[in-house]
């Protein structure tokens, strides 16, 4: 088990200390990270900003608000443990760091898909928003969001209103941060109101940029971390990014270990259940990255000898009573505090099937049903504002609408979610659709989907020339042919060519007219043929041997269309 170290505050510690986090940083160092004789730190030089919208002193983000600054857990032979704030014995903080809440991973991993698609030279890692997020609100308190990614409570930074902070008057009436004097970091990637203005995005599709929301505030800081034509994959642009987001070097080497430690591996954990860190950027003790995060816990001291009781005093006359106080009675318990309700997702018992119809399509097109299940509790009562991820597995190139292998929805007031429809890609056969419950580890349901390859059920030659030809000569025109299906064009459609001994017997004939391969030899079978867009098959040029008469080639494609021509050889007239 790997032990835990509390990273270096602000202003902060011992000498001792910062050799000891130093050392853990170095540990899994990254690339462009370097160390210099004294042991410090230092980066790739930041870009400098370089943009008017960069809000808030220092242009970053977060106005450099506090950040949280534990270390991830080093993979050590010889973890060093620590002492528990509550026992005072030793213990290890053991994986469950890697573990990150599902819809808080899951908002990752869809705005990197997003940032792929609209951004793909930024080569932004999902691992990187993790990691800013474990540090900025410790993966949005451990993951406590609703079934749209919306935290139960907003997430506030301190004031910034220069006393320890930035100074940064109120630039939104309030109205993300609740306070009409100074601006305060907000949500889950803790963005100052004047850099959200511009910056924010939907990241969840329900019309509104919330910075509340882990699917927004997730999206928007991957735009903002790939701006200047970034390329993330270089580490020099990509601590400038770190910097640009807060500018400072402890916090980019704080984004860094968690970053490296997210890439070795991570687990999907139910929302709710993630791991909180404790120890903040903030040199006040008082003071910590959101309001509703605890102070970092002290160890208790040993108890003290307890000192033998000491015989009360007689009291002396006029003094009015003893010279002990009075024992005060018992302050009355404060009421056991009730409960937290379960949240929906924590209701949902299993996944039913809601009358999804066949699924199946020919290559190339949508498929006429769509996945459909509801999330039931135990009493078979549907449960509403759970979100359900479906996920296309299987060898296929078949997707969603939009071109994605994953899907979420969001259950409606009956507890359904339909999944988007399904487009089938060129190949052929059978793949899964698996729906589950984001949030909790229950069985999903599977869903089998089938492919067909593309039809055609007329076959028609474009031309009406005759197809004649002397013997050991070539045939002057090709055959060209156009496949219709049900009247439309049938393109990409499959098809053979093969030059057969009679209208009864389809067998390959063995004289006549033929084809030749790559090498020059006789071959009068084609296969692997395909129609284009339009529907058009060219085949290639037929030669003759000295066999004269009338031959026969038939053309067959997947859905049963047949043609057959008919080719002429005789000798030339005198």
């Amino acid at each position: 088990m790997a032990a835990h170290f509390g990273r270096l505050r602000k202003g902060a510690t011992t000498t001792a200390v910062a050799a000891v986090a130093v050392a853990a940083l170095s540990a899994s160092q990254a690339p462009g990270v370097t160390t210099d004789d004294l042991g410090r730190q230092s980066a790739g030089a930041a870009q400098p900003s370089g943009d008017a919208k960069t809000g808030g002193a220092g242009g970053g983000a977060t106005g450099d608000s506090p950040y949280y600054t534990d270390l991830p857990p080093l993979k050590s032979p010889n973890p060093s443990p620590s002492a528990s704030p509550t026992t005072g014995t030793t213990v290890s903080v053991g994986e469950a760091e890697a573990g990150i809440p599902a819809t808080v991973l899951d908002a990752y991993k869809k705005a990197e898909a997003e940032l792929r698609a609209s951004k793909p030279g930024c080569n932004l890692p999902w691992q990187l928003l993790a990691a800013i997020g474990k540090v900025e609100s410790g993966q949005a308190r451990g993951g406590r969001v609703d079934a749209s990614g919306t935290t139960y409570s907003p997430i506030l930074g301190p004031k910034l209103d220069g006393n320890g902070f930035a100074l940064i008057a109120d630039t939104d009436n309030g109205a993300y941060d609740g306070d009409p004097a100074y601006d305060r970091a907000v949500g889950p990637m803790q963005f100052i109101p004047s850099t959200w203005e511009w910056a924010g995005r939907d990241g969840n599709g329900d019309g509104k940029k919330d910075p509340n929301n882990v699917y927004d505030a997730a999206l928007a800081a991957g735009h903002y971390l790939c701006r200047f034509d970034r390329d993330l994959s270089v580490q020099s642009q990509m601590n400038a990014a770190i910097l640009n987001y807060n500018n400072s070097t402890e916090y980019l080497n704080t984004v860094l270990s968690w970053l490296e430690y997210y890439r070795k591996g991570t687990h999907e954990v139910p929302d709710g259940t993630g791991t909180l860190p404790s120890h903040s950027s903030n040199s006040d003790p008082g003071a910590s990255p959101s309001p509703s995060t605890p102070a970092t816990p002290s160890t208790p001291s040993a108890p003290s000898t307890p000192s033998a009781p000491s015989t009360p005093s007689t009291p002396k006359p006029g003094s009015g009573g003893s010279t002990s106080p009075t024992p005060k009675p018992p302050a009355p318990s404060s009421p056991t505090p009730s409960p937290t309700p379960p949240t929906p997702t924590q209701t949902v018992d299993h996944l039913e099937d809601a009358n999804t119809g066949k699924l199946t399509a020919t290559a190339g097109s949508a498929f006429g049903a769509k996945v459909a299940v509801r999330a039931e509790s135990k009493a078979s009562k549907g449960v509403a504002k759970v979100r359900v991820r479906f996920t296309i597995i299987g060898d296929t190139d078949a997707t969603f609408t939009g071109g994605e292998s994953v899907a979420t929805v969001v259950t409606g007031s009956a507890g359904t979610a339909t999944a988007p429809a399904l487009v089938a890609g060129e190949k052929t056969g059978d793949f899964t659709v698996r729906a589950t419950v984001v949030g909790r580890v229950l069985g999903g349901l599977d869903y089998t989907a089938t492919v067909t390859p593309r039809q055609a059920d007329t076959l028609t030659r474009t031309g009406d020339t005759a197809l004649t030809c002397v013997p050991g000569g070539e045939f002057t025109d090709q055959v060209e042919l156009k496949a219709t299906y049900k009247g439309a064009v049938a393109g990409k459609v499959a098809a053979t060519a093969t030059l057969i001994k009679s209208a009864d017997d389809p067998t390959e004939n063995d004289k006549g007219p033929y084809f030749k391969d790559a090498d020059g030899k006789t071959i009068r079978t084609l296969t692997d043929l395909t129609t284009d867009a339009d529907g058009v098959l060219k085949l290639p040029k037929l030669y003759a041997d000295d066999a004269t008469g009338t031959f026969l080639l038939r053309v067959n494609t997947t859905g049963g269309a047949v043609l057959t021509v008919e080719l002429k050889v005789a000798a030339a007239a005198s």
